[in-house]
Formats: C-alpha cells, structure tokens, sequence
C-alpha cells in the first residue's frame, strides 16, 4: 500500500508527518534529446526564412523551459521576439516566466502584449490574474480571473484562484462564494478534489491517499503530486504555517514537473518566505537585545 502524508493537529499546532507520497522525479527523455539534437541540426542549413527561424527558436524555448531550463529559454524566446515580434503565445509564456522570478512589471507587460496581439487568449487573462495576485493588487486580479472563471465554470483551477484570491480580497466571503461555485460546476475533473479539500468535505489525509492509490502511472501521480502539493501548502502558507508550507512546496517541486505553474509558482513561493523571513530576522534580533 502506498504511504501516505498524516498531519495531526490543526495549522497552528505542531504538526507531525508520516512519509509522503513521492512519484519518481521527471527526466529528460530520449525524445527530447534528440529534438533538440535535430533542432541544432536545423540551425546549421543557411537561408533560413526569418519567421521560420523565429518558430525554430520558440520550439526550442518551450523544451528548453520544459527541461527546467529557464536561462536558455529566456535566451531562446529573446532572440524568437527580435525575428517576430507578433507573437502573443510567446509574450505569454515570457509572462508566466517573469511571475516565477518575481519580476511582475516584466509580467504585467508581457500579458499586456498578449492580450493586445490576441484579446481572446485563453490564458493571459488567468496568467495575468495570477501575476497581479502575487504583486498584491487584489482587485485588478479579480477583473482577470472572475471573467475567466466565467467563461468555464466547470475547470476547478479557475474556481481554486479565484478562492486564492478571494481570500485576501474579500476574506469573509471566500468560504461562501468556494461552496456556490463549487455546487454550480460539473464536479467531472480530478481538480474538485482540491475544492473538496479546501471545503473540508475530504480530509488532507484522504486527499493525498487518493493520489497515490488511484493514479495510473508515475507520470500522473507526479502531475497530481505537483498540484496536491502546491495548493495544500498555500492553506498553510494562508494559516501562517510557514515551516508546513516550505515542506509542502519543495515536496511539490519534487517531481521536476517543470512546466506546471504549481511547480514554477513554488519557487516563487518559497522565495517570497526566505526573503519575509530575513527582513523580519533583523528586527527580531534587535527587539531580544
């Protein structure tokens, strides 16, 4: 039987762990070497039309950002925007990057780029929320991901930042408005299980169990993991558990799951507590003088 984690007590108590479930850490595939071997065979041909060359030079972006690659993609996507700069999914993967490294300016205005090359993206608005959460403009978050919880009630994760959200912009209501649109959605994704958790209807214990009894392959549970993790910590982290929220979120990087934005926002997450911890390490040395 898999183990799972056990957390005893509530968030402002001592907390006491059992062995978490852990899937096998992501690794480059033999695919991915040898597209990016192709690729750099590619770069070599002379000639090479300058939109093709700027696709060329995003592809190899994405899969370096997939490696967990972060400079050579940035590197990639730089030289992919000089050749074309009309490229709305680029400035949107560029945003999302700029939130993992805490760069919000740089994000606003890559999602802004988005938004004006295509106004109906799928993403950038949800992306963009996110970005403006972290910079703390709780209403201007709102504006983006009300409307892109709108547009699909039934993708819990819409429904999750939203609650994120809500819980610092308008705190009272947050439990209240999680339960109507979680009563409103389908309940068909995997994803309910964390609305489910956050309302209390499934304990951590029984949600992380599910995880690791239920997931079909190492590949999955490191997906689920990745996302179990990461929202799981961001109670916590909300509760002020901060020691609980640094073992969750390094648990949620623990699986490479690069790509994902629980992965990415985790570095985000843990950078944002070491450097809160510092500047308050200061003043708590001076007030026990």
């Amino acid at each position: 039987m898999a183990t799972v984690l056990a957390i005893s007590g509530c968030s402002t108590t001592s907390t006491q762990w059992t062995q978490p479930p852990m899937a096998i850490p992501y690794q480059a595939n033999f695919q991915q070497q040898i597209q990016l071997a192709r690729i750099e065979q590619i770069l070599q041909r002379p000639n090479i039309p300058p939109t093709t060359l700027a696709t060329i030079y995003y592809d190899r972006g994405l899969l370096h950002d997939s490696l967990g690659l972060r400079d050579l993609a940035r590197l990639d996507f730089n030289k992919s925007l000089t050749i074309n700069p009309n490229q709305p999914d680029l400035f949107n993967v560029a945003g999302v990057i700029f939130t993992q490294m805490g760069m919000l300016d740089s994000a606003y205005e890559s999602f802004d780029s988005t938004l004006d090359l295509a106004p109906d993206h799928p993403y950038a608005h949800r992306n963009r929320g996110i970005a403006l959460y972290y910079g703390e403009r709780y209403d201007l978050a709102n504006d983006d991901l009300l409307p892109h919880y709108q547009q699909d009630i039934d993708d819990p994760y819409r429904v999750i930042w939203l609650y994120i959200n809500d819980l610092k912009y308008t705190p009272q209501q947050a439990n209240t408005l999680l339960q109507q649109r979680y009563t409103a959605s389908d309940k068909q994704d995997w994803g309910w299980q964390i609305v489910r958790m956050y309302l209390g209807e499934i304990s951590e214990e029984q949600f992380l169990t599910e995880i690791a009894e239920q997931s079909q392959s190492n590949e999955q549970l490191a997906l689920r993991l990745t996302e179990g993790y990461f929202y799981l910590a961001q109670i916590y982290q909300h509760n002020q558990d901060y020691p609980t929220a640094i073992m969750l979120y390094k648990l949620a990087l623990s699986g490479n799951v690069y790509e994902f934005i629980e992965h990415r926002l985790s570095l985000l997450e843990l950078s944002r507590i070491f450097t809160t911890e510092q500047n308050a390490a200061p003043e708590l040395s001076s007030l026990s003088e």
